[in-house]
């Protein structure tokens, strides 16, 4: 079955971050379209959100897929997407935004998915877990 399949649980921990990863590496390679496109939304402070952005998108990608500290690192992460959903993407009558709106709620179900079923059996979560001496 596929809940017993400890592969299935670790690939899709692995795809959900990638996606922060290939993006956060996108906005240390063209800071300027980044905080532009940030600046165009109206944020403040283009500079500041875009430094948030590459922390959460690199660091909560990396520490996703190496499953560290998974539920923690998934809830951030989520606030994040939501965030960014409603500040970047509210502009319903562009389907290019409403697309990605709807990507980034999307996303979002896959995070509390990790926060609601934990890191999976391939992660240093599970690790550090099986490694603790039980109370029993």
């Amino acid at each position: 079955m596929l809940k017993d399949n400890p592969y299935v649980g670790a690939v899709g921990r692995f795809l959900i971050p990638a996606l922060f990863l290939i993006s956060g590496l996108g906005k240390i390679a063209t800071p300027a379209l980044a905080q532009g496109f940030i600046g165009s939304a109206g944020l403040p402070f283009p500079l500041l959100a875009h430094l948030a952005a590459i922390v959460t998108e690199v660091g909560a990608g990396t520490l996703l897929i190496l499953g560290y500290q998974s539920r923690i690192v998934a809830s951030v992460r989520a606030v994040f997407t939501v965030a960014a959903a409603l500040s970047l993407q509210h502009n319903f009558g562009d389907q290019n935004a409403r697309t990605h709106f709807l990507k980034n709620i999307s996303i979002t179900g896959g995070l509390l998915q990790i926060v609601a079923l934990k890191a999976g059996s391939f992660s240093i979560d599970s690790r550090l877990a099986m490694s603790r001496p039980s109370n029993g």
